[in-house]
């Protein structure tokens, strides 16, 4: 069957959040598909979505609600067709997809460190006793607390910029970043240093864009295949799986991160207790097509060596 390619009387429209970030990521995969396709930027139409996570920035993350706070209203766009592909940080990623929807292209994965970032501290360990740290994420609060049990930690909702400012006004003296975050922004400046991986486990997916689309629109899969980065693909059917046999979503402390080392797959792992008192970490090596596999038995090992209730909060 021919596929007819989207035009500016019928363009291919992209759905994304509105930060400036996820604008970056979708203008990125604007590119690439121009690129491949040789279509006018008029073929494409980059539809903004505003989703839980951006209208509630007063609140921690896990007292909004559950999985997809950051795709639910974008997956609904596409489900009705007012979308037609949806681009998106892929660490905000449930495991499922609705009904319909399938995420099957992956960008080559970006920097996956964390960044530390502060206008007067070089590094975690240079951080003064009982020093604020701002951060959204509670793995990066988990993982800081196991080490620096002494730091108080408050909340830090918002885009980069917003974060940022609210440094400058003092409300903490450090926060963390991605990595891949300010290089797409091109603000690598911002960064005091880049966390290593042996530090600090990064979130799953973190700093792989994913791309998801209705499964039954073959224009849509025809154009994203396109841009599909095979490497990245294996790596996120590793961390995924790992993530999805220990039932993670924002309100779970887990870090992963897996990487090629020739034919095999090399997965580290990590949870942690919501205050950061324990933490329990693996890995794992396997052939490369035996990866998501691999991410499963690792994620519900790591679960039994945890029991029941490792993840509550007091």
């Amino acid at each position: 069957m021919a596929i007819t390619l989207p035009s500016p009387a019928s363009p291919l429209k992209i759905g994304t959040r509105g930060s400036p970030l996820a604008l970056a990521q979708a203008h990125e995969t604007r590119a690439l598909l121009m690129a491949a396709f040789d279509l006018p930027e008029e073929a494409f139409e980059i539809v903004v979505i505003q989703t839980i996570a951006d209208r509630v920035l007063d609140r921690a993350l896990k007292e909004i609600g559950g999985k997809g706070l950051f795709t639910k209203e974008i997956e609904e766009a596409m489900i009705e067709g007012r979308i037609d592909i949806a681009v998106h940080s892929t660490k905000d990623m449930g495991i499922e997809q609705p009904e319909g929807l399938v995420l099957d292209t992956f960008l080559p994965r970006e920097d996956f460190r964390d960044a530390f970032i502060s206008h007067s501290v070089k590094g975690i360990a240079d951080l003064g006793e009982g020093a604020v740290v701002g951060t959204s994420s509670l793995r990066r609060k988990a993982q800081l607390l196991n080490r620096r049990p002494d730091l108080q930690v408050v909340e830090f909702r918002g885009n980069v910029q917003t974060r940022l400012k609210k440094l400058e006004d003092g409300v903490a003296v450090a926060s963390f970043l991605a990595m891949a975050g300010l290089n797409r922004l091109n603000m690598q400046h911002v960064a005091q240093s880049a966390i290593e991986a042996e530090e600090m486990l990064p979130a799953v997916a973190q700093g792989a864009i994913g791309i998801e689309r209705r499964k039954d629109d073959a224009q849509a899969a025809h154009m994203v295949a396109a841009l599909h980065h095979k490497a990245t693909g294996e790596q996120m059917a590793a961390e995924r799986s790992f993530l999805a046999a220990l039932d993670g979503s924002c309100e779970t402390p887990i870090g992963g991160l897996a990487q090629h080392e020739g034919g095999t797959i090399w997965l580290r792992g990590e949870i942690l207790r919501p205050d950061g008192s324990e933490s329990i970490k693996g890995e794992a090596r396997a052939p490369i097509e035996d990866a998501a596999e691999m991410g499963w038995k690792l994620g519900k090992d790591l679960r039994a060596q945890a029991g029941e209730g490792f993840f509550d909060w007091d």
